[in-house]
């Protein structure tokens, strides 16, 4: 996956300086964005503050991490279904 450029803080910070009235056009140049970068980001962080950003990655990390211990729970079931399916 490719690395970010920019992150949560200032991607906030840039989504901030939008609402304060400048315009998109001008702030994707001046950051050396483009368009459809900032309204990905405006609709992943808009709205929230630095804390909220922090946060939503920590939960992200932890939902990961859930995920795999329940695809190995899976494939232990799994395992031991086949086994238990045959007959000695």
């Amino acid at each position: 996956m490719k690395k970010m450029r920019f992150n949560e803080e200032q991607i906030i910070r840039i989504l901030h300086e939008q609402e304060s009235g400048i315009a998109t056009a001008d702030l994707c140049r001046k950051h050396g964005i483009g368009k459809s970068t900032f309204y990905k980001w405006k609709s992943k962080y808009g709205g929230m503050d630095v804390s909220d950003a922090r946060r939503l990655k920590t939960l992200e990390d932890e939902n990961r991490r859930l995920k795999s211990l329940l695809a190995d729970a899976h494939l232990d079931i799994s395992m031991l279904k086949s086994v238990n399916a045959k007959k000695w």
